[in-house]
């Protein structure tokens, strides 16, 4: 399976980015051969607006089937779940231990945006 986790850096260690639209990047991990694909969100840092849907659209594009984040908009939330990639919300720590928890079943499927566009 192919997860993509919010990060503030590029590799497992780095944390999870509590922000979905505005992460620094994003970590597209093969859970099965653990190959992690790095994903710069330099553009949606930077952007004025609609971050979120450009970083559900690089996020569905990767092949991710999950996503694992902070916090997800509604604008980005409608994009993902539209493209059948799952939100997992509420994650923090490091890409390495919300994996584990993800393995573990300790993350739940969002049924909605957790957060208002635009929440930074």
């Amino acid at each position: 399976m192919r997860v993509a986790v919010t990060a503030t850096g590029t590799t497992l260690s780095s944390e999870v980015d509590p922000r979905f639209g505005r992460a620094g990047s994003f970590l597209v991990i093969d859970t099965e051969t653990r190959d992690v694909e790095v994903l710069d969100n330099t553009a949606g840092v930077e952007a004025m607006s609609g971050a979120g849907v450009q970083a559900a659209q690089r996020v569905v594009q990767s092949g991710a089937e999950v996503l694992i984040t902070g916090h997800c908009g509604p604008n980005a939330f409608r994009t993902l779940s539209a493209a059948g990639v799952k939100v997992l919300s509420g994650a923090s720590g490091t890409v390495e231990e919300a994996l584990a928890k993800l393995e573990s079943g300790d993350l739940e499927e969002a049924d909605s945006a957790d957060v208002t566009g635009h929440w930074k």
